[in-house]
């Protein structure tokens, strides 16, 4: 498949679509000064590449009660359970992430709790997982680094 070329337009559309989601390809069109069908159709291109994947919703999960961060590093008495171990850490809600790692741990998990002892709760559902050997937790004192654009940005100037 061959690489999608993005231009300036492109990146100032995906820009304010990093922004606000929810933004209408209109207030796009104004401020760039295109149509609204141009920023409909450079954003159907870009879905139909594989460059844009749906959209999100950003919550405030201090708002909503869930203020504790932390990561688990999750060691496995065998690699081999490693489908089975992620089948279970789907299961618990409070795992917004996960993933497969090399490294010091086979399975890295981000763990979003409403107190000190609901995230121990949610660590000894990890460790009770069959196939799990033990594993290794850090708070997260503060997300002081949660930045989509300056990746975005070097990505365009390397294009």
């Amino acid at each position: 498949m061959p690489k999608f070329k993005l231009d300036e337009i492109d990146h100032q559309i995906l820009e304010m679509l990093i922004d606000n989601t929810r933004i209408p390809f209109t207030d796009i069109a104004k401020k760039l000064l295109i149509s609204a069908g141009t920023v409909h159709v450079r954003v159907k291109k870009m879905e139909e590449a594989g460059i844009i994947k749906g959209s999100s919703l950003t919550l405030d999960y201090k708002k909503l009660g869930y203020s504790f961060i932390a990561y688990v590093g999750v060691f496995l008495q065998n690699t081999s359970q490693t489908k089975f171990v992620l089948q279970r850490i789907n299961e618990i809600p409070y795992v917004t992430v996960a993933h497969i790692t090399t490294g010091k741990f086979n399975i890295f998990c981000k763990i979003r709790a409403k107190s000190t002892m609901h995230a121990k709760d949610i660590i000894f559902m990890l460790d009770d997982i069959e196939g799990v050997y033990r594993t290794e937790t850090m708070i997260s004192l503060e997300e002081s680094l949660n930045d989509k654009k300056r990746l975005m940005h070097t990505i365009f100037n390397e294009i």
